[in-house]
């Protein structure tokens, strides 16, 4: 892909307009997707922070559930943060009752994990041997297990917490690069659109 990749963040609930700004920085065209029929225009996918039941529940009402499912299981480069690392995870610890996800990544990841909103944190980690990189955590979930086929990007402190992770054209963090001004986290994603 020699242009630039058109990449859609899904405009449901959460940090949209933060991480449009950082994919455009990382030479990306951002777009709103709320509908299905923008999911199939966009090449590539940001699934933001926010709150993973009420996104689970918009995605519902917008009918986006299932066209989401299938565009990740067809391959679609997609990113999620923070919410959207628990929209794609396979399997979930501390959900609402009957909480469904995306999923598309091998991997359980715990709602939550570091605390409460007021427990939010930043810490300093090395992403993807990218070199370090500060990390904000808010009300942030972590990963309790990967599959084989899943590489783990980055850990963090308590106990080197898996909070960064990949899986083929799937990426996901615990953290939210989009409100540091660093875009190295979207700039590799962008990069991981390119090779698709």
């Amino acid at each position: 892909m020699t242009t630039a990749p058109t990449i859609g963040v899904l405009a449901l609930q959460g940090d949209v307009r933060e991480h449009a700004r950082s994919l455009e920085r990382a030479g990306a065209t951002a777009v709103a997707v709320r509908r299905p029929a923008e999911l199939e225009a966009v090449d590539a996918l940001v699934v933001p922070g926010g709150e993973s039941t009420t996104m689970w529940k918009l995605a519902e009402a917008f009918e986006m559930l299932e066209p989401l499912r299938i565009r990740i299981k067809s391959g679609m480069p997609t990113f999620g943060s923070c919410a959207g690392m628990i929209m794609l995870a396979d399997r979930i610890e501390g959900g609402v009752e009957g909480q469904r996800t995306i999923g598309g990544i091998d991997m359980v990841v715990r709602r939550n994990a570091f605390g409460r909103q007021v427990d939010s944190f930043e810490a300093t980690l090395d992403f993807a041997a990218r070199g370090e990189i500060r990390a904000v955590f808010i009300r942030a979930p972590w990963v309790e297990s990967v599959g084989s086929g899943v590489q783990v990007l980055g850990v963090a402190e308590p106990g080197d917490r898996i909070v960064a992770v990949r899986q083929g054209p799937l990426l996901a963090t615990s953290f939210h690069p989009e409100l540091t001004g660093d875009t190295r986290v979207h700039s590799y994603f962008v990069e991981m659109v390119r090779e698709h």
